[in-house]
């Protein structure tokens, strides 16, 4: 699995020692491409990992920093699709200078800006995974194998989350 050693080697020197860890959700849930951040959000959700609580702000991202601020992360975890021209399924850092350029964005507000303000207001380090959508059929959901890949990449997700 080629994702892997890519979740495994850059997320954890963001996240490690980070007691309270917040994921946030994002995505609209009625369209496949643009679901894939609620979804990995609910997977990770189902695993209950200690310190971590999850948040799903939909397509509206700047209405969970209230919810931010009062729960004091020390850093912030926002899930995404994102068309960073990989494999469908794949999970990735992206640094902030790229956001705007792979975001598969039903935002009012820019992403970047949200993930700025919050960090600055909690003081906590704040990272985005995005996750590639298949963005050949954007009316579809991933294909099996497709979405096979997605749950494998998830799985070392949550591994990652868990040994932080």
């Amino acid at each position: 699995m080629e994702n892997t050693s890519l979740l495994t080697e850059t997320l954890p020197p963001r996240i490690r020692g980070a007691g309270r860890l917040a994921v946030v959700g994002i995505g609209d849930e009625l369209s496949p491409p643009d679901s894939l951040g609620m979804t990995a959000a609910r997977e990770i959700e189902k695993h209950r990992i200690p310190g971590v609580t999850v948040f799903f702000a939909g397509t509206v991202p700047e209405s969970i920093t209230g919810p931010l601020r009062r729960f004091r992360p020390d850093h912030i975890l926002f899930l995404d699709a994102a068309d960073s021209g990989a494999r469908p399924g794949t999970i990735a850092v992206i640094e902030p200078e790229q956001i705007q350029a792979t975001l598969i964005t039903t935002h009012a507000l820019p992403l970047g800006v949200v993930m700025e303000y919050v960090g600055r207001e909690t003081r906590a380090g704040v990272s985005l995974l995005g996750i590639q959508p298949d963005v050949t059929k954007p009316d579809r959901d991933l294909s099996c194998p497709d979405l096979m890949y997605l749950e494998q990449n998830l799985e070392v997700l949550v591994r990652v989350l868990r040994e932080r």
